[in-house]
């Protein structure tokens, strides 16, 4: 009930929406597989250990839910076809998407891998979960895949290598931790989370464009050009994350940085 509450207070959508849209979000992911799972696990790894794994299936199911609810009503009308659109996306990303991480992503994955097979989980369970965080915003991924006709691991390529280059993850992290007092910090949290996809969904859309350069090669071709919108934004964004706190104004200006190198690569 809180997370209805919660989700109709930041998008402004009826209970019957949110529960359509979570509806959609655990079928996409699979999530009563991996949640039977771990319940089978009971005496065999700690509870506090199936808690965390819940808990992490949760975090996406509650990312991927507000997703779709930013989404036009008639997109999520019908949660069969809805399902139909994400699900074969879902499983690819699923299956391949730890096989072109890159930097960090792929460090903190294989650490995440180990982190809880050592715990006693089964090797897939472990994977599955130590791909989660990168799940987030699969149905972003998707779209973009669906709106530039091209595969859905080529754009968690490029998605990745242009959050290293720019350190979005961090950012995203920033925004995570920001402190929260009363709803409108909430919603100015949940809006910075929002903006902060949809602008690196823009860019990696941008960079797919470029049939030209192999996709391998994209993001450095772009990263190595002399651009100086992009010089400017990794100089402010460097500074950024070499104070010592972080608060809602900072976090404001670097999303709108993002949001400006992104327009002005499309002028």
């Amino acid at each position: 009930s809180t997370f209805v509450m919660r989700m109709q207070e930041d998008t402004g959508e009826s209970s019957a929406a949110v529960a359509k849209a979570y509806s959609i979000a655990r079928e996409v992911i699979d999530a009563r597989q991996s949640w039977g799972e771990i319940d089978a696990l009971d005496g065999a790894v700690s509870e506090s250990a199936q808690i965390d794994a819940l808990m992490r299936i949760w975090n996406v199911l509650r990312a991927m839910t507000r997703w779709l609810l930013q989404r036009p009503a008639s997109e999520r009308r019908d949660i069969a076809a809805s399902v139909a659109r994400f699900q074969p996306g879902m499983a690819e990303l699923s299956a391949g998407l730890s096989q072109v991480l890159s930097g960090d992503d792929k460090s903190d994955f294989a650490e995440d891998r180990a982190h809880w097979l050592d715990l006693g989980f089964p090797q897939a369970l472990a994977e599955r979960l130590s791909l989660l965080p990168q799940l987030g915003s699969a149905l972003d991924m998707i779209e973009v895949a669906h709106a530039h006709s091209v595969p859905v691991l080529d754009v968690g390529r490029v998605a990745s290598e242009v959050g290293q280059v720019l350190h979005l993850r961090w950012l995203a992290e920033r925004i995570e931790s920001l402190p929260v007092e009363g709803r409108w910090h909430a919603l100015a949290r949940g809006v910075l989370r929002d903006e902060l996809q949809s602008q690196q969904s823009a860019l990696v859309g941008q960079l797919l464009d470029d049939k030209e350069t192999p996709i391998k090669k994209r993001v450095s071709k772009w990263v190595g050009r002399d651009d100086p919108a992009l010089r400017f934004t990794l100089q402010m964004f460097a500074e950024i994350r070499s104070q010592r706190s972080i608060d809602y104004p900072t976090i404001s200006v670097a999303v709108r940085r993002l949001t400006q190198l992104v327009n002005y690569a499309e002028s």
